[in-house]
């Protein structure tokens, strides 16, 4: 049996970027998060925000170090697999991905310390300033990554020399086309993903009614940002639809399923893509929606997938559902928002069985609507590595061989087993022993709150009750 080396390393790609992709959404997220938490513990002195705040820094050291360690053997394909690509790109992608390490993974690195190591030695101001920095490191970090990729879906600023990349204006290459929609759109999926993930841990805290009234403000902070976030998720989404349909119509078209270019065309809810036959089988669908979303115009023109040749197209059904497996996340994260303003209007959203329940295991899906949409975003692209410009065959490893790439797949999935195992045993453990003790504060933490004035609002919140 021959093994084709091509869709050996697609798939092994796919499985180390999916598999690194779900720990950056959470952790920059998290590190948001955690720094408000230190924020309010240095301003009110409030012992909860720090017990809190500990308790989060415990989970995000754990998750940043699984994404580090799957994060930086990640980078070795672009050399084993795909040394064609890396070769034409490098005079673009090599600095871009350098800024990213010499900007956002030194800063990281710096103050993670501070943060992890530095509690009761260095100044609570100092603390804070910290889970800033760090905070601001994952989304400078996350820039420049989608900077590269989103160069590599609508490459501007540049020139082909003798098969290289010659970057022509590094403003236009780093700010392309597709950068801001696809940039605000990770960073609204990485505070969901956080906000979900928190209130879903909090929430079974309280079912549990373990430390529940300090469990239940973090419930309660985190539903505020979904109230704001998954709304605005699904404009900005929209947005970022459209540019993919001005600068992308055959990943739109695959993600809509039309396959004849068309006035009209329906906002399809269900269908079986047939990319053999050209067709979909067994369609449902709303008629001339799809036209009024792309177009604003009921009966605007949508390019169908027959305008460029089979073998140009993306894999239709793969796009198809996972477009349609994000969309139908981000409904639902939607109704569990106005659910919880609801519950909330009547006093129940922390004592009611069901939603709580329901936050638990929505704690999930943000992780796979992040996968989802990533399927959406790189196998749209297809067959194109840097579309328009080069192919996935062309930007392969001329001397791989089938045997080669599926070793190295297995030595990954192998690899990966053992880190997700490790990393999701300790995680458990986190979790199952709960918040720090309050008399584990340190001693310089003490002395710094005693010095520090309480305010008006400082001190209302000290009279709430605590566990």
């Amino acid at each position: 049996m021959d093994l084709d080396p091509l869709l050996l390393s697609r798939i092994q790609f796919a499985f180390v970027v999916s598999f690194h992709a779900i720990f950056p959404v959470f952790t920059i997220g998290l590190a948001s998060f955690i720094a408000f938490l230190e924020g309010l513990s240095w301003y009110t002195r409030n012992p909860v925000w720090e017990r809190l705040s500990r308790f989060w820094i415990q989970v995000f050291a754990v998750v940043f170090g699984m994404g580090v360690v799957s994060g930086i053997v990640m980078a070795f394909q672009f050399g084993t697999n795909w040394s064609a690509f890396s070769y034409a790109g490098a005079n673009f992608l090599g600095p871009i991905l350098s800024y990213e390490v010499v900007t956002a993974f030194f800063l990281e690195a710096a103050f993670l310390g501070v943060l992890l190591f530095g509690r009761g030695k260095v100044p609570q101001g100092v603390h804070f300033m910290s889970a800033i920095m760090v905070a601001v490191g994952t989304f400078i970090s996350s820039f420049w990554i989608l900077s590269a990729n989103s160069w590599m879906q609508t490459p501007g600023g540049y020139e082909l020399r003798d098969g290289l990349v010659h970057v022509t204006s590094w403003f236009d290459a780093i700010f392309n086309a597709s950068l801001a929609p696809r940039f605000f759109h990770m960073a609204l999926a990485s505070f969901l993903t956080g906000a979900f993930v928190v209130a879903g841990v909090s929430a079974w805290y309280l079912l549990k009614k373990k430390d529940a009234e300090i469990h239940k403000r973090a419930f309660s902070m985190s539903l505020w940002l979904i109230l704001i976030i998954a709304p605005a998720q699904v404009v900005v989404g929209d947005i970022h639809g459209l540019n993919t349909f001005e600068h992308q119509p055959m990943k739109v078209a695959a993600m809509e399923g039309v396959w004849e270019t068309q006035r009209g065309a329906p906002l399809l809810l269900f269908a079986i893509p047939d990319q053999e036959a050209q067709t979909n089988h067994f369609e449902i669908g709303i008629p001339r929606l799809a036209s009024y979303i792309l177009t604003h115009d009921w009966d605007g023109e949508v390019p169908g997938l027959n305008e460029v040749p089979q073998d140009e197209q993306p894999p239709v059904a793969i796009v198809f559902w996972s477009f349609r497996i994000m969309v139908g996340i981000g409904i639902l994260m939607v109704l569990f928002a106005l659910a919880g303003l609801i519950l909330r209007r009547k006093g129940a959203y922390a004592t009611t069985p069901w939603f709580l329940q329901g936050m638990r295991f929505m704690a999930i899906t943000p992780f796979i609507a992040v996968l989802a949409g990533w399927f959406v975003t790189e196998v749209g692209r297809a067959p194109w590595l840097i579309y328009g410009v080069m192919t996935h065959a062309e930007g392969l490893t001329p001397s791989l061989t089938g045997g080669m790439a599926l070793f190295t797949l297995i030595g990954y999935v192998a690899v990966y087993t053992v880190v997700f195992a490790a990393g999701l045993y300790y995680l458990m453990r986190v979790l199952r022993v709960g918040l720090p003790p309050e008399h584990e504060m340190t001693t310089a933490d003490q002395n710094q709150r005693a010095k520090r004035p309480l305010s008006g609002a400082s001190a209302s919140w000290e009279e709430e009750p605590q566990q």
